[in-house]
């Protein structure tokens, strides 16, 4: 077979991106994959002596990834070295069975060790409740308060699970099925879509914020396939301006203390999914109600619950008490 090995990086990568459009990835996805592309053929191209976009697809060897990933993993996080990696083995993969390349280099160029899964619900067994106490009572003082959108917000993550993209990507029409019996349906990452169960006080809440929509904006139409998380202006909602939203919630309810390093709204997640593992969900049901790829993934929650109930039950007083009269 013969190998089209002279085109250059950059019109192999547009390639790449354009058979992966039936995919239908996340703008987010996308985004990423080409920060770490770019990233990378940066350091390629200094490498191998040439400019980024004179590079050509024969440059990609052992040595020149080596060389490019040894740079890029001296200023970045392993979590990134690990993302940028698999990036470029899907891209490789993709040159490989597009005739590009004879073969994917990246199995020969080292990696991270995949860190383990380690779920960061919000810490206390009341922050839950108190954060929802708060934004129901408008705690958050802003220059335009708005106490329904903040609760809908934090009660997405609570008790419905959502990542940040997931609701930002909701609708009005999001909410489907009969009074009493409705249904979230959520376009889940991956492409893995889902149907999540909701309470009749949800139901309530996004009634109630609907309605302050109204009345906020009461010369805008909100038809039912328009964005439901609206900001201030009435516009979607960015993805900045709702981390900010749940970071001031935490502040204004005195919990930001309680919210571990680097979760933010993640943690309202985390703290869905760890108290369905604790209240007896099995890990399918979890990773029905999370959108998993991976069971594997959902049972951390579980084997997470566990350790802490143990560590809980560890630090208890009379415990302290017994091992101070029996090793003696």
């Amino acid at each position: 077979m013969r190998y089209k090995i002279h085109m250059r990086v950059l019109d192999a990568q547009q390639a790449f991106f354009a058979a992966r459009r039936p995919r239908k990835d996340s703008p987010h996805t996308t985004a990423a994959y080409r920060r770490d592309l770019a990233g990378l053929t940066s350091l390629l191209a200094e490498a191998v002596g040439r400019e980024a976009g004179e590079l050509r697809v024969e440059d990609l060897t052992t040595t020149s990834l080596r060389t490019a990933f040894g740079a890029f993993a001296d200023g970045h996080a392993k979590s990134s070295v690990l993302r940028a990696w698999s990036t470029w083995n899907q891209f490789l993969t993709f040159c490989v069975s597009d005739g590009l390349l004879p073969g994917n280099p990246m199995g020969a160029v080292a990696r991270p060790k995949t860190p383990p899964l380690v779920p960061k619900p919000l810490r206390g067994e009341d922050t839950p409740e108190k954060l929802l106490a708060a934004a129901t009572e408008g705690a958050r003082q802003t220059r335009d308060p708005w106490p329904e959108r903040d609760v809908l917000v934090i009660a997405l993550g609570l008790v419905a699970g959502l990542r940040a993209a997931e609701m930002r990507s909701l609708s009005v029409e999001s909410l489907i099925g009969r009074s009493g019996e409705k249904r979230l349906h959520v376009q889940g990452k991956g492409s893995r879509d889902r149907s999540i169960p909701v309470q009749p006080v949800m139901e309530k809440i996004i009634e109630d914020y609907l309605a302050s929509c109204r009345r906020k904006f009461p010369h805008q139409r909100f038809g039912r396939s328009a964005p439901l998380l609206r900001d201030r202006a009435g516009e979607p909602i960015g993805r900045g301006a709702l981390d900010y939203l749940v970071k001031s919630c935490y502040r204004a309810a005195g919990l930001q203390d309680r919210v571990p390093t680097g979760a933010n709204l993640h943690a309202l997640r985390h703290t869905f999914a760890t108290r369905l593992a604790e209240d007896g969900a099995t890990a399918s049901e979890i990773m029905a109600l999370l959108g998993h790829a991976s069971l594997a993934t959902s049972q951390n929650y579980i084997e997470a619950t566990g350790r802490e109930q143990r560590a809980a039950v560890a630090s208890n007083r009379t415990y302290q008490a017994l091992n101070s009269s029996f090793t003696e």
